[in-house]
Protein backbone atom coordinates (compact mmCIF):
# COMPACT_ATOMS: atom_id res chain seq x y z
CA UNK A 1 0.00 0.00 0.00
CA UNK A 2 1.28 3.34 -0.82
CA UNK A 3 -0.02 6.73 0.23
CA UNK A 4 0.48 10.01 -1.79
CA UNK A 5 0.45 12.78 0.37
CA UNK A 6 -1.07 16.52 -0.68
CA UNK A 7 0.57 18.97 1.91
CA UNK A 8 -0.13 23.10 1.92
CA UNK A 9 2.09 24.56 3.86
CA UNK A 10 0.81 27.29 5.84
CA UNK A 11 2.03 31.19 4.92
CA UNK A 12 0.86 34.54 5.79
CA UNK A 13 -1.82 35.55 3.33
CA UNK A 14 -2.42 31.95 2.44
CA UNK A 15 -5.73 31.17 0.96
CA UNK A 16 -7.45 28.16 1.35
CA UNK A 17 -10.82 27.45 0.74
CA UNK A 18 -11.94 24.18 2.62
CA UNK A 19 -15.19 24.53 1.75
CA UNK A 20 -14.47 24.15 -1.71
CA UNK A 21 -12.18 21.72 -0.93
CA UNK A 22 -14.12 19.42 0.76
CA UNK A 23 -17.62 20.08 -1.39
CA UNK A 24 -15.92 20.20 -4.91
CA UNK A 25 -12.72 19.16 -5.26
CA UNK A 26 -11.70 16.38 -3.58
CA UNK A 27 -15.58 13.91 -4.53
CA UNK A 28 -13.58 14.92 -7.99
CA UNK A 29 -10.30 13.56 -7.26
CA UNK A 30 -12.64 10.60 -5.97
CA UNK A 31 -14.58 10.15 -8.99
CA UNK A 32 -11.87 10.34 -11.48
CA UNK A 33 -9.29 8.33 -9.63
CA UNK A 34 -12.12 5.76 -9.17
CA UNK A 35 -11.47 2.37 -8.06
CA UNK A 36 -7.85 2.70 -7.66
CA UNK A 37 -8.16 4.99 -5.07
CA UNK A 38 -8.60 2.81 -2.01
CA UNK A 39 -8.93 5.49 1.04
CA UNK A 40 -8.97 9.18 0.93
CA UNK A 41 -8.36 11.40 3.99
CA UNK A 42 -8.17 15.21 4.56
CA UNK A 43 -6.99 16.51 7.63
CA UNK A 44 -6.85 20.02 8.61
CA UNK A 45 -4.38 21.59 10.54
CA UNK A 46 -4.93 23.53 13.78
CA UNK A 47 -1.29 24.68 15.51
CA UNK A 48 1.87 24.07 15.73
CA UNK A 49 3.87 22.22 18.80
CA UNK A 50 3.67 25.38 21.10
CA UNK A 51 0.14 26.58 22.18
CA UNK A 52 -1.09 29.07 19.49
CA UNK A 53 1.69 28.67 17.32
CA UNK A 54 0.88 28.30 13.46
CA UNK A 55 0.08 24.96 12.22
CA UNK A 56 3.15 23.95 9.68
CA UNK A 57 0.14 22.79 7.32
CA UNK A 58 -3.07 24.52 6.59
CA UNK A 59 -4.35 21.09 5.17
CA UNK A 60 -2.97 17.99 3.95
CA UNK A 61 -4.51 14.72 1.85
CA UNK A 62 -3.41 11.74 2.25
CA UNK A 63 -4.67 9.44 -0.71
CA UNK A 64 -4.20 5.76 -0.87
CA UNK A 65 -3.68 3.17 -3.79
CA UNK A 66 -2.31 -0.35 -3.62
CA UNK A 67 1.01 0.04 -5.49
CA UNK A 68 2.54 3.54 -7.52
CA UNK A 69 1.58 1.71 -10.60
CA UNK A 70 -1.87 1.53 -9.95
CA UNK A 71 -1.58 5.62 -8.97
CA UNK A 72 0.10 6.46 -12.03
CA UNK A 73 -2.51 4.99 -14.02
CA UNK A 74 -5.58 6.54 -12.63
CA UNK A 75 -3.55 9.87 -11.98
CA UNK A 76 -2.17 10.33 -15.36
CA UNK A 77 -5.10 10.73 -17.59
CA UNK A 78 -6.70 13.19 -15.34
CA UNK A 79 -3.89 14.56 -13.87
CA UNK A 80 -4.40 18.01 -15.79
CA UNK A 81 -7.76 18.14 -14.57
CA UNK A 82 -6.91 17.96 -11.14
CA UNK A 83 -4.14 20.03 -10.75
CA UNK A 84 -6.45 22.78 -13.15
CA UNK A 85 -8.56 22.95 -10.04
CA UNK A 86 -6.16 23.95 -7.42
CA UNK A 87 -6.44 27.31 -8.39
CA UNK A 88 -10.20 27.33 -7.27
CA UNK A 89 -9.95 26.99 -3.47
CA UNK A 90 -5.91 27.73 -2.79
CA UNK A 91 -2.88 30.25 -3.81
CA UNK A 92 -0.50 27.71 -2.24
CA UNK A 93 1.56 25.60 -4.24
CA UNK A 94 1.01 22.21 -3.11
CA UNK A 95 4.14 20.32 -1.46
CA UNK A 96 3.79 15.81 -2.80
CA UNK A 97 5.19 12.65 -1.22
CA UNK A 98 5.07 9.19 -2.11
CA UNK A 99 5.45 7.25 1.13
CA UNK A 100 5.02 3.62 1.32
CA UNK A 101 2.87 2.72 4.37
CA UNK A 102 4.73 0.83 7.14
CA UNK A 103 2.59 1.09 9.86
CA UNK A 104 -1.52 1.60 9.63
CA UNK A 105 -2.75 0.87 13.32
CA UNK A 106 -6.56 1.53 13.86
CA UNK A 107 -7.56 1.08 17.67
CA UNK A 108 -10.86 -0.38 17.57
CA UNK A 109 -13.19 -0.26 20.60
CA UNK A 110 -12.99 -4.14 22.50
CA UNK A 111 -9.89 -4.64 20.42
CA UNK A 112 -6.90 -6.96 22.19
CA UNK A 113 -3.34 -5.75 21.38
CA UNK A 114 -0.19 -4.37 22.12
CA UNK A 115 -1.88 -1.03 23.23
CA UNK A 116 -4.45 -2.71 25.19
CA UNK A 117 -3.18 -2.19 28.95
CA UNK A 118 -1.30 1.38 27.57
CA UNK A 119 -2.39 4.44 29.77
Amino acid sequence: MITVSVLYPHHAGAHFDFGYYLQNHMPMVQQLLGHALKGARVDRGLSGAEAGSPAGYVALALLQFDTMEAFQQAFGPVAARIMGDVPNYTDIQPQIQYSEVALWDERQPGVNGWYADAQ
